[in-house]
């Protein structure tokens, strides 16, 4: 018995094959260690990363990440991020607020719950 999907990190593999990384020339100089988003759980897979509204000029000051369940498991994780945001809340695919309570920006980041196979989407409004 090999394991289960979640646990051979089937997800993972299949992004890797399909959005392989792309080696770029640049200068030998030593580059600190830098994501702009992290997730804290193997099965929250963090999807999109695109600026809020139909054109940019919509909302220059926000951006909407989406993410989704992928194990079929029901699960909270934390999403962090090191762009400075000053408020954040659920909103629809449409990128419309889902509710007018915020998320909590904690020292963890964003406390957010999933069920199985569930899609999240937020908004996060940036300070200027």
């Amino acid at each position: 018995d090999a394991g289960s999907f979640q646990e051979a990190g089937v997800i993972q593999h299949a992004y890797n094959l399909n959005f392989p990384l792309h080696v770029v020339p640049a200068s030998s100089a030593q580059c600190p260690a830098w994501s702009a988003f992290s997730v804290s759980s193997p099965a929250v897979v963090l999807e999109t990363v695109k600026q809020a509204g139909a054109r940019a000029e919509d909302r220059p000051d926000a951006v909407v990440v989406r993410l989704y369940e992928s194990h079929g498991s029901t699960v909270i994780a934390w999403l962090q991020t090191s762009l400075p945001v000053k408020e954040a809340m659920l909103c629809d695919l449409l990128e419309r607020p889902a509710a007018q309570d915020h998320l909590p920006l904690g020292l963890q980041g964003l406390k957010l719950s999933f069920t199985p196979f569930c899609v999240l989407s937020v908004l996060l409004v940036l300070s200027q």
